[in-house]
């Protein structure tokens, strides 16, 4: 009876009997949605949203697993926004990266140069002004005091360099205290030697005439006490300058700066010692020692590069254009037009020729035509220029004999066609002017007239004519 009661009072309890019901009508009608939704998929086609919510009954918060704290490092991290891709640089066109590097080689090397020339003008004193500048080295006076006076009395400019030079040639040990006169146009070895204690310095001047031969001018040099014969041509055989316009010029040769050594006036050096000179070989009458070899042929050398301006250089290339033209003319081939192309050193061969042929400045540009235009010809192979005659037999002579005139050396022009060797004489200024720049003539002949000036021929009967005229003129 107690069971029976039980399920009697289960049945008539009212939140119950609520409760199923309403669970049986929401499944219902749940159940017709999910009917509906599907029956609407079947005939569209394609899976529509749900226009339904879920019964209420059915709601429930959607799970959220948690993970545990020991697993929290493996969590997968926010991946972080890439950066916005920066659009590539624009370059420079090819064309003006070679420009600006062409130019910036071109500054790079016109500054090397410059200061290379500084220096040079500071050690050798190439363009100072002659001015007298009397200092005192006091007896604790440093090497750097010494400077210091140096760069006050504006006798260097760079006293960096002439401290260098300074430990290089020893020249604190040389210069002792005392009061010297000394003068800008001293170069470095000067002015050590004029600190040095030594009261008879000696000032060499001497002219270069235009014109002179290495023999010459080194004679010259030995007779006016500047530096022994013997010591300038080993010097000038075997010293290696650093001159671009020496370059491939064979070692060896006592003329080997011949045409290189510029006629001018220069200043050199020379020390008459209170002190015992024992250790030198060899000293001049007065008790003075010579200049430094080397240091002597670096002037001429020096000057030399001065004088031959890149214009003068640049003018090769014209001249250049010239003579191919008239070869080309004449019948040239190729090969011997390449041959015949100038260069600095055929340059100063052609202006050494007219510096010994010509009589007057005035016409020096007309010696030039005449061996521009043998160059150029076929006609006419021999120069015939007798002052390389002279020059390969080594000797002056006012008449030349048949046999002199076919000595066998390649300086010969009258047995030898084209060009000598090498230069015969040191030409100056205007001869070198003349060979950059001859004038534009058909004269293949000249001889010298009475008058001292030379008479120019086209023909060899003109030239023949002329020469039995001034034959007959002389009777």
């Amino acid at each position: 009876m107690a069971d029976k009661r039980w399920l009697r009072d289960l049945n008539h309890d009212p939140d119950l009997v609520r409760l199923a019901g309403d669970d049986v009508d929401e499944l219902i009608k749940s159940t017709r949605e999910e009917l509906d939704y599907a029956d609407r998929i079947m005939r569209s086609g394609r899976p529509q949203e749900p226009e339904y919510s879920a019964p209420q009954s059915y709601r429930q918060e959607l799970f959220q697993p948690k993970i545990p704290d020991i697993y929290a490092d493996w969590t997968q991290e926010e991946e972080e926004p890439e950066e916005p891709i920066k659009p590539p640089k624009k370059r420079m066109a090819a064309g003006w990266r070679v420009l600006i590097y062409v130019l910036s080689v071109l500054a790079a090397s016109v500054l090397l140069a410059f200061a290379g020339w500084h220096c040079a003008d500071d050690v050798m004193a190439l363009t100072k002004p002659d001015r007298s500048v009397s200092i005192t080295v006091g007896e604790n006076d440093t090497m750097d005091d010494i400077v210091d006076t140096l760069k006050a009395n504006d006798l260097i400019d760079l006293p960096w360099l002439f401290r260098f030079y300074c430990w290089f040639s020893n020249a604190e040990e040389k210069i002792v205290p005392g009061t010297y006169e000394l003068n800008n146009v001293y170069d470095y070895h000067a002015l050590v030697s004029g600190m040095s204690g030594n009261s008879n310095r000696i000032t060499r001047t001497v002219t270069i005439p235009e014109g002179y031969s290495c023999d010459q001018i080194f004679t010259m040099l030995e007779q006016e006490g500047v530096c022994r014969a013997e010591d300038l041509y080993e010097a000038a055989a075997n010293s290696q300058f650093s001159y671009d316009f020496l370059q491939g010029l064979p070692y060896g040769k006592k003329n080997r700066l011949e045409g290189y050594l510029f006629p001018d006036t220069y200043e050199f050096y020379s020390v008459k010692s209170e002190k015992d000179n024992s250790n030198v070989d060899w000293t001049w009458p007065d008790g003075a020692v010579g200049d430094d070899p080397e240091r002597v042929l670096e002037k001429f050398l020096d000057n030399f590069q001065r004088k031959f301006t890149e214009e003068m250089q640049a003018s090769i290339d014209t001249l250049n254009q010239k003579l191919t033209a008239q070869m080309e003319a004449n019948g040239f081939t190729s090969e011997e037009i390449a041959a015949g192309q100038m260069d600095l050193h055929k340059i100063i061969i052609v202006a050494s020729l007219i510096e010994k042929e010509t009589a007057s400045v005035a016409e020096s540009s007309l010696i030039s035509s005449v061996i521009y235009n043998r160059l150029c010809s076929k006609d006419y192979p021999l120069l015939q220029i007798d002052a390389t005659v002279l020059y390969a037999l080594g000797e002056h002579k006012e008449t030349l004999t048949a046999e002199d005139l076919m000595v066998d050396s390649p300086y010969n022009t009258r047995r030898y066609p084209g060009l000598p060797v090498g230069p015969i004489a040191n030409p100056g200024l205007a001869s070198i002017q003349a060979a950059l720049n001859p004038e534009d003539t058909d004269y293949f002949f000249y001889a010298l007239d009475t008058d001292g000036t030379h008479h120019f021929s086209e023909t060899n009967q003109e030239h023949e004519q002329f020469l039995s005229q001034l034959e007959n003129d002389t009777e």
